[in-house]
């Protein structure tokens, strides 16, 4: 069977620290705790000296997980969808430079997807084809927030890059924007931000994928969502319904097969409910490596999903080969 290949590892880059002004982002090291600010918000997390900051950690992990390649992306604290343009040019900026020192002792073992500062789109596209062609980034990495819906019109040109260039779009939630925490003070209690927050925000930015016709637009266009799209297969049926009840033609559940996903979801009835709704050839394999949530081992499900990412990432692989970068 092929490599194991692991497309959700998030990364933190200290040479990005400040490069968003006074939105940092900050690590702080306290008494009992490691502090990361991003604008006003903040939370405690022992990033330094983790498999997040430190790339030979991080091997030495695969390697006893049984993970041959990660795509590693820009921790989403740091997606910063409501800061000026200005600070959040400079930060995907330093960010993409900071990811490419960070992974270049290890090519055969790690690659890199590139931070985006969406709310500008001439932005977006100027520093998604330097991150690609100057850089060697294989992807394009993005939140689901930038005060705007992922459908917008203003995004069509960044969407054509990303065809025009050959590589696929990531999309990860936050629940911070940049500037402040979520505005819903309950997702503060038992960890929702992470659960219910991040669902909320992958299955608002599936809908408009789907229903707000990019894909239409965009009919080349590789767009991978993470944690299997939140609630997106749940909903499937309901989604219908409404289009139904509006009095629209919908085949929800075909729409959702244009997509990919990631297979972060724990075993049961979760995750093969989405295996069951956009099926086995969408999936690719993520752990949120290092993460409260990270899997303990690598199935055979898992190992399946190979040639998928391969797919995805336009990787030059082929079975029994070792990848080369070019």
């Amino acid at each position: 069977m092929g490599k194991v290949i692991d497309l959700h590892a998030h990364v933190v880059l200290e040479e990005s620290f400040g490069a968003a002004g006074e939105y940092g982002p900050e690590l702080s090291d306290h008494v009992k705790a490691q502090e990361f600010r991003v604008g006003d918000y903040s939370m405690r997390v022992p990033y330094r000296g983790s498999v997040f900051m430190d790339a030979e950690k991080r091997i030495e992990a695969m390697d006893d997980l049984g993970i041959d390649l990660q795509v590693l992306s820009p921790n989403p604290l740091t997606f910063f969808g409501h800061i000026d343009a200005s600070n959040a040019f400079s930060f995907a900026k330093s960010s993409n430079d900071a990811m490419v020192s960070h992974i270049e002792a290890f090519p055969e073992r790690l690659l890199g997807a590139a931070s985006i500062p969406l709310q500008n789109p001439d932005y977006a596209c100027e520093e998604l084809s330097r991150a690609v062609t100057d850089l060697g980034l294989v992807a394009a990495y993005i939140g689901t927030d930038y005060g705007f819906t992922l459908d917008d019109p203003r995004l069509d040109d960044f969407y054509q890059t990303l065809v025009d260039l050959d590589v696929p779009l990531l999309i990860h939630p936050a629940t911070n924007n940049g500037i402040r925490g979520a505005l819903d003070k309950r997702l503060g209690r038992f960890g929702l931000d992470l659960i219910v927050g991040y669902a909320y925000e992958e299955t608002l930015a599936v809908a408009a994928l789907v229903l707000g016709g990019v894909l239409d637009r965009h009919p080349k266009l590789d767009v991978c969502v993470s944690h299997g799209g939140g609630a997106i297969a749940f909903l499937t049926q309901r989604f219908d319904s409404m289009a139904e009840f509006l009095g629209n033609e919908s085949d929800f559940a075909k729409g959702l097969q244009l997509l990919w996903f990631d297979s972060h979801l724990e075993a049961g009835p979760a995750h093969d409910l989405v295996v069951s709704t956009v099926g086995v050839d969408r999936m690719v394999f993520g752990t949120n490596f290092g993460g409260w949530d990270v899997p303990k081992e690598v199935t055979d499900f898992d190992r399946s999903l190979s040639d998928n990412a391969i797919k995805l990432l336009r990787l030059p692989w082929t079975e029994g080969k070792e990848m080369r970068n070019e």
